[in-house]
């Protein structure tokens, strides 16, 4: 069994801390993977058609990004968006809500 760092961390921090942990790693990763998107098809903030560099910057730190400029700052990449409701229950099915 690998170790990982943080596996004792869990196991010593309540559920609150942890969740919002969670939610705030969550929030960054989004930010991370957007910038590693565009970087991985060599697009530079400057060629981004609909955004300015600098709006390209701000909405790359962005702590919370409204879905419109999600959506258009993906189209101008070359992407669509799909938002998928994921279920907690184990019965359930996860949901398409939106496909663009």
């Amino acid at each position: 069994m690998e170790f990982h760092p943080l596996s004792e961390l869990d196991t010593k921090t309540s559920p609150e801390v942890l969740a919002k942990a969670r939610k705030l790693y969550e929030q960054d990763s989004l930010n991370i993977k957007l910038k590693a998107l565009r970087g991985k098809y060599g697009i530079k903030q400057e060629d981004v058609s609909q955004f300015s560099q600098t709006a390209v910057s701000k909405l790359e730190r962005r702590k919370d990004i409204k879905i419109s400029t999600l959506i258009d700052y993906l189209e101008s990449l070359g992407f669509g968006l799909e938002i998928t409701a994921l279920p907690k229950g184990k019965n359930a099915s996860k949901e398409v809500l939106l496909r663009i």
